[in-house]
């Protein structure tokens, strides 16, 4: 006969380290919630950064795959870094800019591995202490070039964002505010950066009539 598994009714106030019964409802069930935020342990423990844009027009190598690549958002791992870079979430709003706008393409994602001489990035975003400080990563938040990238990108799937359509945006005047469409995608730890990888969002059809604003969250992990 088996140990019988028993819990305590009510809620239990713990310090990191100690042993205890596991929590049960009043029903004698065994309690199992999300408790917090879906991202609050991440965050509490310092281990959750984020890059994005403001407002930043498309540009020309938007679209590209090499080191003049300028990421609409993106991420590097450097090839020293100890831990993976667990994608969690990413989101986009695309604006039309001009009233004469071109169809960009649709959004992909891309990557490449082994990079390790990237001279360019930023400091992420540390949504615990609200300081761009203590990741191991570099950002790319829009606008900035992948200098010293070694190994190409290729193109690993399409995002999931909408596109905003230029269709009558020829017959209202310039001042008339201009469409925009939201998309978020929610990886979840689907899709790991690992030491030396680059992941980048990217257009496919090179123009400058679309301008975004994007977000990419993730968890460092050791690795």
């Amino acid at each position: 006969m088996g140990i019988p598994i028993q819990g305590q009714v009510g809620v239990q106030q713990l310090q990191d380290g100690a042993v205890q019964t596991l929590r049960q409802g009043r029903s004698a069930e065994l309690i199992s919630s999300q408790l917090h935020g879906r991202y609050f342990e991440q965050t509490l423990r310092g281990g959750l950064y984020s890059t994005g844009s403001g407002v930043t027009a498309l540009s020309a190598n938007t679209i590209t795959l090499t080191s003049t690549t300028t990421p609409i958002v993106g991420v590097w791992n450097p090839s020293t870094s100890l831990v993976n870079l667990v994608i969690l979430q990413a989101s986009l709003t695309d604006r039309i800019n001009n009233i004469t706008s071109v169809d960009l393409g649709g959004f992909v994602w891309a990557a490449s591995g082994g990079n390790g001489a990237i001279t360019t990035g930023s400091a992420p975003f540390n949504r615990r202490t609200l300081v761009a400080a203590g990741s191991s990563a570099k950002a790319f938040p829009g606008g900035v070039a992948l200098t010293g990238l070694t190994n190409s990108l290729v193109v690993f799937e399409g995002a999931d964002f909408p596109v905003a359509s230029g269709l009558l945006t020829t017959t209202v005047a310039v001042a008339t505010p201009t469409p925009s469409v939201v998309g978020v995608q929610f990886f979840d730890g689907s899709l790991i950066v690992p030491p030396g990888g680059v992941l980048a969002l990217l257009n496919t059809t090179s123009v400058t009539t679309h301008s975004v604003t994007s977000r990419l969250m993730w968890e460092e992990v050791p690795a």
